[in-house]
């Protein structure tokens, strides 16, 4: 049986280019979304067998914790865990309630370490395994209006490292993949011919480009603990 990849927000963005690529290398698939309409819909477009569509909230350790449960009921073991579910709500700190700083805190930096936490219990039994976080850049270089997103990656950044060194020696790697400005929905209105003069190569990234980068991660066996940047080179002009 084909090794199991389980991502988080393979819905749509990222996370949807993610379990495209990883279904088409032939690895089982299980989507998770908060919304199971849009996962199952996702699902159904991935090429092979054995994929499944789940709902999960991953800022509810419950909701966690069940998804997990379903997985190893229906699809066996994990090999796999890909974070990519993340929301932001862009805005000036003055201008940021607490509401919104708890939901992004929540879902972009609380959510992973639930799903790692409950991954884990799976591949420590194994002995083996390989987890991808998806950061982005701001969690490094930080930028006006996102004080609470940058933060939240850029504490994702240092649980990623912590984790790698907890649990590098039952052959378990966890690395993270800080994207710059990817072609999503979270980008949408941001005015591309604008913020491409700070990146080197003067584009922004296509989902798919990241999700082959995903794969490296998970694909490397001498790799962890690491931060890879797909930004295009826009940390060169900072």
């Amino acid at each position: 049986m084909s090794e199991l990849a389980v991502v988080f927000g393979g819905s749509r963005g990222i996370g949807r280019a993610v379990s495209q690529l990883l279904a088409a290398r032939g690895y089982r698939v299980a989507v998770v979304s908060r919304n199971l309409e849009a996962a199952q819909a996702a699902m159904a477009t991935l090429p092979g067998a054995g994929h499944v569509a789940l709902h999960c909230d991953v800022s509810k350790e419950q909701e966690v914790q069940e998804v997990f449960q379903s997985i190893q009921k229906t699809c066996g073991s994990l090999q796999y865990l890909i974070n990519a579910a993340g929301i932001n709500r862009d805005r000036l700190l003055l201008r940021t309630g607490q509401e919104d700083m708890v939901s992004v805190l929540h879902t972009n930096l609380l959510g992973p370490m639930l799903t790692c936490r409950a991954a884990l219990r799976n591949m420590l039994t194994r002995q083996s395994g390989a987890i991808v976080n998806i950061g982005s850049v701001v969690g490094q270089k930080g930028n006006a209006g996102q004080c609470v997103y940058s933060a939240s990656k850029a504490g994702l950044e240092g649980f990623t490292r912590s984790l790698a060194k907890e649990v590098a020696s039952r052959n378990i790697r966890v690395n993270l993949l800080a994207p710059g400005f990817i072609r999503t929905d979270m980008t949408a209105g941001l005015q591309e011919e604008v913020l491409c003069g700070g990146v080197a190569l003067g584009r922004f990234g296509e989902p798919e480009e990241v999700a082959r980068a995903v794969l490296f991660l998970l694909q490397a066996p001498y790799v962890t603990g690491q931060v890879l940047l797909v930004d295009g080179g826009l940390r060169l002009a900072t």
